[in-house]
């Protein structure tokens, strides 16, 4: 099977490798910059608690063109580049390549066929570039859950969680799923094979929703925001308001934000992703985590004052450290 990852940073150096490694795939990289010099030098390369995993990365470039169709096309790139990535690996795709979105928050896929979502979501999808780019029968959902970073380009390193949930974005099994997490648990991943895993996204994201950002603009990690009562509080509002929201949508969740919280507070003092692109000075994934759960809110005409309030702090701190685009 011939595999393409569009970003290998964190996540897509994380899957890369032990693709790679696992030798059942021939694996290539689109990157770019410091990325593409490391994989062309040194080529795939995971620190992982038992040592490191390394393998040959003979196919890597910055132009998909180069490389050429591809069985299965894994995007893994942060949601702000998402648009300019989606015009670019048209020579990627075939007519029988499956698209993989191993990306954070909510993805452009989501709503399609949803009453009252002909139009895509704005927030992740701004003109439905994705959307035209990326044919939705291609696609195939995906919510990971691990934690990984980058040390240095080129070389990630894994701290816990190897879970990948895979799915039809319509819902239900399928054989070209199957063969999908066939490859991934070969490759050493705790693979679920999902028949709702849009519920699955939902799910992660109504853990993430409020952690990820408020983690960015208060600089705290995950425990010392649990342990201020008014920042949890606040935080519980608006996953009420997101689990109002997946009730109308088709995804319930069937848990308290006190339950969840009791969860996210056993990882103890760690950086969100949020908090680390902030720390690097990376743009912040905000409107895939947030603005897109304040987006279907308003669609369904669903009150989320908490989650608008979320959405414009964590912005309008987005936009004075210039993490996120001007309005």
């Amino acid at each position: 099977m011939k595999v393409c990852i569009v970003g290998a940073g964190a996540i897509g150096g994380f899957i890369g490798t032990r693709l790679a490694a696992a030798g059942r795939a021939q694996v290539s990289a689109v990157a770019r910059g410091a990325t593409l010099a490391a994989l062309r030098e040194h080529g795939w390369r995971l620190d992982t608690a038992q040592g490191r995993v390394t393998a040959p990365c003979p196919d890597a470039s910055d132009r998909a063109e180069d490389l050429g169709v591809q069985d299965l096309v894994v995007i893994a790139v942060k949601g702000p580049a998402l648009t300019a990535v989606a015009q670019g690996i048209a020579p990627l795709l075939g007519p029988d390549t499956l698209v993989l979105p191993a990306m954070n928050g909510v993805p452009w896929w989501f709503c399609q066929g949803l009453p009252g979502f002909e139009a895509p979501l704005h927030s992740v999808d701004p003109g439905g570039v994705v959307a035209r780019s990326i044919p939705f029968e291609s696609v195939i959902g995906c919510v990971v859950h691990a934690s990984t970073s980058t040390p240095e380009p080129g070389l990630v390193r894994h701290r816990m969680g190897d879970g990948l949930i895979v799915g039809e974005p319509r819902g239900g099994r399928s054989e070209r799923v199957r063969a999908v997490a066939d490859l991934l648990a070969h490759a050493g991943f705790a693979v679920t094979h999902s028949a709702d895993v849009r519920h699955d996204a939902w799910y992660k994201l109504w853990g993430n929703l409020t952690m990820n950002p408020v983690s960015a603009i208060t600089g705290a990690t995950i425990d010392r925001l649990l342990a201020d009562p008014l920042v949890r509080e606040f935080c519980s509002a608006a996953m009420r308001e997101a689990a109002a929201i997946g009730e109308r949508i088709g995804c319930a969740i069937n848990q308290g934000a006190e339950d969840r919280h009791a969860v996210t507070a056993k990882l103890g003092a760690v950086k969100t992703s949020m908090l680390q692109d902030v720390e690097a000075g990376r743009p912040i994934e905000l409107d895939a985590i947030v603005g897109a759960v304040h987006e279907i809110g308003q669609r369904l005409d669903l009150p989320t004052p908490a989650i608008g309030a979320l959405l414009g702090l964590t912005r309008l701190f987005g936009r004075v450290h210039g993490l996120y685009p001007q309005g």
